[in-house]
């Protein structure tokens, strides 16, 4: 299991499209530790007990509607006052233009000072979220990750099983792929596990026998996705007689992956089977049951019920 402990200021920039507005300040060496944000707002008041100065730091429109309240001289003080803790950055969201006062602050203390044109509370979300994933701890497993129908559908098995081909056959019948081969897997909550590709095989899949084929130029943009949540697991094995398989589905099984549960599937292979419907009618399944409704306790009931019926 590994985990990025950091994230650059320059990542962030970069994801989030940010204007620098102190390019003279290194974003390299400035790095986030926390995935959260703060918003200074009591800070800039004077008060800085439990200040969170290790988080990214966000001035909204009421943050910065009550500093325009001062006289430039009293606002240089509360820059100075806050800019003498050791912070990540501060980002002006709404595209709202700090005054000449702070980006001196900014400057003397070098703390990177950005912009964004996003509403406040939505930058919050998308910061928390994208540093979530980026710092989570993480596994890599031997799989193919698709999405369908809405779905994350992880599918494993043995070596040439045919993962690939059942995800070129879902990809062909308009699902998505996230990533073949290798999938990284990223404990986002108690609750989420968010799968990904390696850079270097993104949007890549491989056939025996073909070799290697680019699912977006081939298929187009929207046959691939670089993130889904896990919802299902599907292990593929050969079919054996000697194997007793779970013909209702009363009962949920279930796989681990860093102490989060996934309900798993076990599938057998055998020819004449077409996999891709299988993995379609099961990720069906799985958003019915999530929805409250199970196919199988349903029958199960039916013939309990013609059961007692037919004592009576």
């Amino acid at each position: 299991m590994t985990s990025v402990d950091k994230v650059s200021v320059s990542e962030l920039i970069k994801k989030e499209k940010l204007v620098n507005l102190t390019p003279d300040v290194s974003t390299d060496d400035k790095f986030i530790n926390i995935p959260n944000v703060n918003r200074p707002a009591l800070q800039l008041t004077g008060f800085f007990d439990q200040f969170d100065s290790e988080r990214v730091q966000i001035i909204g429109n009421v943050e910065n509607a009550y500093l325009m309240s001062f006289e430039a001289p009293q606002r240089r003080a509360k820059y100075d006052a806050i800019t003498k803790y050791n912070m990540p950055c501060i980002i002006y969201a709404r595209n709202i233009e700090p005054d000449s006062c702070m980006i001196d602050a900014c400057r003397a203390a070098q703390i990177p000072l950005l912009q964004s044109p996003r509403p406040t509370t939505e930058l919050e979300a998308e910061i928390i979220g994208w540093l979530k994933v980026k710092m989570a701890p993480m596994i890599s497993v031997h799989g193919v990750l698709v999405d369908v129908y809405g779905e994350g559908v992880l599918i494993m098995g043995d070596s040439g099983i045919g993962k690939s081909e059942a995800a070129l056959e879902l990809i062909k019948r308009g699902h998505r792929l996230v990533s073949d081969d290798v999938v990284e897997i990223r404990k986002v909550s108690d609750e989420t596990l968010v799968g990904s590709a390696p850079d270097i095989t993104k949007h890549f899949i491989e056939l025996r026998g073909i070799g290697i084929i680019d699912v977006m130029q081939m298929f187009g943009v929207e046959c691939v996705m670089d993130t889904q949540n896990i919802n299902m697991v599907i292990k593929l094995a050969e079919w054996s007689k000697d194997k007793d398989y779970d013909r209702l589905g009363l009962k949920d099984n279930y796989t681990e992956f860093l102490g989060n549960k996934v309900i798993c599937y076990d599938i057998p292979v055998r020819p004449g089977r077409n996999i891709a419907i299988i993995v379609e009618c099961a990720a069906v399944n799985n958003r019915a049951k999530k929805m409250g409704y199970n196919a199988a306790q349903v029958l199960y009931d039916r013939v309990t019920a013609n059961m007692k019926s037919g004592e009576d």
